[in-house]
């Protein structure tokens, strides 16, 4: 599937489609690249397994020793392709585990094979065919200009400086959009007619904080109030946000479905990033953003990996990047020891039923959640990071 598999809504279906709750299906597979494939990789798993808790650091040790290959995060529940967001996460963990030799080679693997002549990144890339999909997505491309400056930075080195600065000017260039609710962030330069797709999870206030800092361009600060302010109008819609949303000049937001082969608007795949990137965030109105996901989500125990947006499971699949979300919405709300919990569950979610996107997000979310290593203002809730 291309990052283009999408129609826009009428305002009679949107709402057929926000009224229907509590509706057991199959797991589907959203456009997205975030879908595990149909292999079984993400079948219900018990979240009560008495195994201890791994730490932040071993999360990200775990991570990288189990999908990084020669520099290229590997999908191995997904047919071993790779995708830019899978490389952007790579550089956020290594750089988060200090460990340079591995970023090196990330940041290699990456701009040999994905990096394209606009400074963006190519999103997906297999092994009998190099670069599939030439189109960019911006939360990748966000991710890693994030995580090449922090470590240009930290580590002293101007060439991953230089890299990041380039390629958060061309974020700025080719995936950003003026509307009446201010500078958005597109997913791509695909998406660049009215209306404009938006997705909130691709949104990262700290993110536009760290790059702001790097270059000096006051328009990051612009998007940052922009995304806030769209992400908020999402969220008026409805207790959860979807996955993908619509955003028309005049600042009207509508809730959309993934693609346009499934017609249901869900909080799943994509969403569930919202509240880990405004936890995260370093202003109180963006935490209460992320905040106010806490009550809906916590009606169960157990949480599915997807839900409706009255929080519903559609589905028997779990995820730990549910879990981890569901801890991020607990911390911003002030609930630290839920949130441990919460990030405990994650944990074991990815130990029974490992997957490259849900051991993505175990290890950031609880990095994102525990320290300021990314550039983020989240307080700790307690564990060793």
């Amino acid at each position: 599937m291309t990052r283009r598999n999408w129609i826009p809504v009428t305002a009679v279906a949107l709402a057929a489609v926000l009224v229907t709750g509590g509706i057991a299906v199959a797991a589907v597979r959203p456009w997205s690249d975030r879908t595990p494939d149909a292999g079984g990789v993400s079948t219900p798993t018990s979240t009560t397994a008495a195994t201890a808790a791994r730490t932040p650091a071993q999360l990200r040790t775990d991570f990288l020793d189990r999908y990084v290959e020669d520099g290229r995060v590997v999908r191995k529940d997904q047919g071993d392709d790779t995708v830019s967001e899978g490389q952007a996460y790579g550089l956020l963990i290594a750089y988060a585990a200090g460990d340079r030799d591995r970023f090196g080679d990330i940041w290699s693997w990456t701009s040999r094979h994905l990096l394209t002549d606009d400074h963006l990144l190519a999103w997906r890339w297999t092994t009998d065919g190099g670069v599939a999909d030439a189109q960019s997505a911006s939360d990748a491309d966000l991710d890693a200009a994030r995580a090449l400056v922090l470590a240009g930075k930290t580590w002293g080195d101007e060439r991953y400086t230089a890299a990041g600065k380039r390629m958060a000017d061309a974020v700025l260039a080719h995936e950003t959009a003026s509307t009446a609710q201010g500078l958005v962030l597109l997913p791509g330069p695909w998406a660049d007619s009215d209306p404009y797709r938006y997705n909130a999870s691709y949104a990262s206030p700290a993110a536009y904080r760290v790059l702001a800092a790097a270059t000096g361009d006051a328009r990051w600060d612009e998007l940052e109030r922009g995304s806030t302010a769209v992400t908020s109008a999402v969220l008026a819609k409805s207790t959860l946000p979807s996955d993908w949303s619509q955003v028309h000049p005049d600042g009207a937001v509508d809730p959309m479905p993934a693609s346009s082969s499934d017609a249901r608007v869900l909080y799943g795949w994509d969403a569930m990033r919202m509240p880990l990137r405004y936890a995260e965030a370093c202003t109180a109105g963006d935490r209460d953003l992320a905040a106010g996901l806490a009550p809906t989500l916590r009606r169960n125990t157990e949480l599915a990996a997807q839900l409706d947006l009255g929080g519903t499971a559609v589905t028997d699949d779990r995820s730990a990047l549910a879990y981890v979300a569901r801890a991020a919405a607990e911390q911003a709300a002030g609930a630290s020891s839920a949130a441990r919990a919460d990030l405990e569950r994650a944990d074991r979610t990815s130990a029974t039923t490992p997957t490259y996107y849900g051991d993505a997000w175990a290890a950031l979310g609880s990095t994102m959640l525990t320290s300021d290593v990314l550039g983020g203002c989240a307080t700790a809730g307690g564990g060793a990071s």
